[in-house]
């Protein structure tokens, strides 16, 4: 059965695991050689989601399904500027066999009961321009566009928007 709890030092192993693969699926899809280089949590992993652990303003929460570790999902609490308080969904993964059951719903889910109990106003997550699915399952959950980030290439080094 599928569910979701929030994550303990022993899960740290899985989950930096279901991370690496988030950003290997991702980093080939339109946008995402720039949102490896700018966006995703740097290594050494295992460090950076302990540090994650510690945190009020965070949590992470795996996916399960049979109590196995299947998926993950990272949340933040930022305060905007008028001084309301945002939740930040900045990392959700799933391994591939095990979506359209329930487990990132699941996440996301657990991940909304924290940004609530913390007096957030909304929450954002990102969804990759060419990544149909995700933009899919977020506005499944609830989640509406409220931005668009464009993008122009200004050198070969660039490899996002095609030829110059």
């Amino acid at each position: 059965m599928e569910s979701a709890r929030v994550a303990t030092d022993d899960d740290l192993e899985q989950i930096v695991l279901l991370a690496r693969r988030g950003v290997a699926e991702l980093t080939p899809m339109r946008g995402g050689a720039t949102w490896a280089a700018r966006d995703a949590r740097p290594e050494p992993l295992d460090e950076a989601f302990a540090a994650l652990l510690e945190r009020d303003d965070v949590s992470v929460v795996v996916g399960t399904i049979d109590d196995v570790v299947i998926g993950f999902g990272v949340g933040r609490v930022e305060r905007l500027r008028d001084g309301r308080d945002h939740g930040v969904v900045d990392e959700l993964f799933v391994e591939p066999d095990a979506r359209s059951v329930g487990v990132g719903e699941a996440v996301v889910e657990q991940l909304l009961v924290f940004f609530a109990e913390r007096g957030c106003s909304g929450a954002d997550a990102l969804a990759l321009p060419g990544n149909r699915a995700t933009k899919n399952f977020f506005e499944q959950q609830g989640f509406v566009a409220r931005a668009i980030v464009m993008h122009k290439r200004l050198s070969d080094a660039d490899t996002e928007s095609g030829p110059p």
